[in-house]
């Protein structure tokens, strides 16, 4: 377990995120429903405000529009690198 509390706070370190907020999110994820815009923009927000980015109304459109018509992965790794494009 030492371990793992290690390497979380060496991802700390480097991104600034705490990884309670990231489980707590992805805790979230396990049920939510991606066919549904509200949610999608929801969780989108939820990305954003975590990796400290702001996301355009362009690109929010863009990623909604994908996620809702299952054009990219559902995983919270794709969406970050998608919003730091």
């Amino acid at each position: 377990m030492q371990k793992n509390n290690n390497m979380f706070g060496n991802i700390e370190k480097k991104t600034g995120v705490n990884m309670s907020d990231v489980m707590k999110l992805a805790n979230s994820l396990a049920n939510a429903n991606f066919k549904d815009e509200k949610t999608v923009r929801k969780v989108i927000a939820q990305v954003a405000q975590l990796a400290g980015k702001r996301v355009p109304k362009e690109k929010e459109d863009m990623i909604v529009k994908s996620i809702l018509n299952n054009n990219m992965p559902m995983d919270l790794n794709s969406l970050t690198k998608m919003m730091n494009k």
